[in-house]
């Protein structure tokens, strides 16, 4: 789309059924009960309606205390996906070392690891997620990498890659006036537009300085008085889908949420095993409602909580909503059975999540490669840095870092069968080391004598 036409209907026809399953998968992120309740019982279906969050039940309806409960699964899900890409950094290889330095300056000073772990998380939930660059001199003198939600975004794709977005945000509204900012993000320019409207009618453009919030952009405009020149031939956003393809929607570049059905059934049937188990236990404790003077007693009883058969139907649900989200059971403290396991099978039992991360790192490498490009660019053309903003290199590490533990254990294994050097094994200890290797090296060998054993073998060899 290009900015919205005067009285055009909002949001736009098409994006109405992606931003409906947005809010659907974002009562589940948000752990929020009145949300869910919210969103459930507004649904367009009766079916949805008639599930735990779409019922409203009798003590509700009495002013009483909420009685459902919510296990914030979801949220886990969402977690852990963000943790297995970038709970570690991944490697950034720039060959020019002048801008190697100052891409560390922008991605420490920019807290861009932070950045990543957040819009990761965010993707999982709500099928994708935007990066986008831009600046602002006041808060710092150089550009910012920042996250924008879908489902404040309506991306323009051909063959699949992003060519246009445009972001829009609400920045104030009563029942009957709304206003929206609309950024739209085309190659070498950024465009800002005002419009005032109403809940379901983008209504009409007027002059930034109409609102407070979009009244200070007006001094960066150029000479048009709407866009603002990048500089740059690039994109300063790029879209990063959770993952493809999209099922309900096929062929389409949009990216599908970790919570795609048949998740939200399963969220459903765990929140109402939980709210059934605490339900047991309440009605225990109102039929044992008595006065401390009593001289009657409490007779022995087998009350019916049910906590095995609670138990076990939510370590099932739980099993199969995080094996169809795509990851492994251990990785959400399932099948361990409290016994000791090899770093192997670790590795064997994490192999779903493993392939899940490697699937969407792969979605992850292209756009970010992409974003950090052009953030040394705009570094380069907006703020006079004297760098090459050459485009890096983005390379995920095969798994999650191991522990301290388990690398000791690995390298003792290699050690004991005599495969592996002590360059080598100071090396895997410490892999962001470079000209330190050597001198640990010497300092190793020389500790242990090592180092004048050395020309007493080579003269054994002769």
């Amino acid at each position: 789309m290009t900015l919205p036409e005067s009285g055009a209907p909002w949001p736009p026809p098409e994006r109405v059924a992606p931003y409906r399953e947005m809010r659907v998968d974002d009562a589940w992120y948000s752990g929020d009960r009145a949300r869910l309740a919210r969103v459930y019982d507004h649904h367009q279906t009766y079916a949805e309606r008639r599930k735990l969050w779409g019922r409203r039940p009798n003590a509700e309806r009495h002013g009483q205390q909420e009685q459902r409960l919510h296990m914030p699964l979801p949220g886990d899900i969402a977690r852990t996906s963000a943790d297995l890409l970038f709970a570690d950094m991944p490697e950034i290889i720039v060959d020019d070392k002048a801008t190697r330095d100052r891409l560390d300056v922008l991605l420490d000073e920019g807290q861009v690891q932070a950045t990543l772990l957040g819009a990761a998380e965010q993707a999982a939930a709500l099928s994708g997620v935007f990066l986008r660059v831009t600046w602002d001199r006041e808060l710092a003198d150089r550009p910012l990498l920042t996250v924008c939600q879908p489902d404040g975004a309506v991306p323009e794709f051909r063959y699949g890659i992003t060519t246009v977005v445009t972001f829009w945000r609400e920045l104030s509204a009563t029942e009957h006036v709304v206003f929206r900012h609309f950024e739209r993000h085309e190659p070498g320019r950024i465009l800002h537009t005002l419009y005032e409207g109403t809940p379901d009618n983008v209504g009409r453009a007027v002059p930034l300085t109409e609102h407070p919030e979009t009244a200070e952009l007006v001094d960066s405009l150029d000479g048009d008085g709407v866009s603002i020149s990048t500089g740059i031939r690039d994109l300063t956003a790029a879209y990063i889908p959770n993952m493809l393809p999209n099922r309900l929607h096929r062929g389409s570049p949009l990216g599908r949420s970790d919570f795609a059905k048949p998740l939200p059934d399963l969220f459903d049937a765990l929140d109402e095993t939980w709210s059934s188990w605490m339900r047991d236990i309440r009605e225990v404790w109102t039929s044992l409602r008595i006065p401390p003077t009593e001289d009657n007693g409490i007779t022995l009883a087998q009350f019916a909580i049910r906590v095995e058969e609670h138990q076990r139907t939510a370590e099932a649900t739980t099993r199969e909503a995080v094996q169809a989200a795509g990851y492994s059971a251990q990785s959400f403290g399932l099948d361990r059975g409290g016994q000791a396991i090899t770093a192997t099978e670790v590795d064997s039992r994490d192999a779903r999540s493993m392939v899940t991360r490697k699937k969407k790192a792969g979605y992850w490498r292209h756009s970010l490669t992409h974003m950090l490009h052009v953030l040394l660019q705009i570094d380069a053309s907006v703020f006079g840095q004297r760098i090459t903003p050459l485009r890096p290199r983005v390379e995920f590490g095969d798994s999650v870092a191991e522990s301290e533990q388990q690398t000791a254990t690995t390298l003792d294994l290699l050690n004991r069968a005599g495969a592996v050097s002590t360059k080598t094994k100071v090396k895997i200890l410490h892999p962001e080391w470079d000209d330190d290797v050597q001198t640990e090296v010497d300092a190793i060998l020389t500790e242990t004598g090592a180092a004048a054993l050395e020309p007493l073998q080579a003269n054994v060899l002769l």
